[in-house]
């Protein structure tokens, strides 16, 4: 005898579970959402540079003030609010990333600073950094051989 769903079964559940996406809706607001970012960022690297900065260290500063931006309203639970309205708009590389990382730490905190955020804080972005480095050295050694 057997136990579980057939194929046929488990396409059915997943087509009734899913629902479609309307690109047409999804595409704009995360185009909207991710300049929004964007023009946030130029704004602080004005703000930034006008208050007496250099261009590199009020670049500098425009990063980190994103970065912790992103985990405080992550902290909060609002990123995630942000992220349901903005869709691919939110994965805007560096608001992105410091997401990536401080949601694990907030989610598995309870389970201790060791093997809780100290275990899981880069569950998400770990595939990331090792993927991407990985990446870099191969690119890099094919640019050494040809170059």
């Amino acid at each position: 005898m057997e136990v579980g769903v057939s194929s046929e079964q488990y396409a059915q559940m997943c087509k009734k579970a899913s629902h479609g996406t309307k690109w047409w809706m999804t595409v704009p607001k995360a185009y909207f959402f991710g300049g929004l970012i964007c023009v946030l960022g130029q704004g602080m690297l004005d703000l930034y540079e006008y208050a007496g900065l250099d261009r590199k260290t009020a670049s500098m500063s425009v990063s980190l003030t994103l970065i912790f931006l992103s985990a405080l309203t992550t902290s909060l639970g609002w990123y995630e609010k942000f992220a349901k309205q903005a869709g691919a708009g939110a994965l805007v590389p560096i608001t992105g990333f410091a997401n990536a990382v401080a949601a694990p730490a907030v989610e598995f905190k309870t389970e201790g600073l060791i093997t809780g955020v100290g275990a899981k804080i880069f569950i998400i972005c770990g595939p990331v950094i090792l993927y991407g480095t990985l990446a870099s050295v191969v690119y890099a050694v094919i640019y050494y051989f040809l170059f």
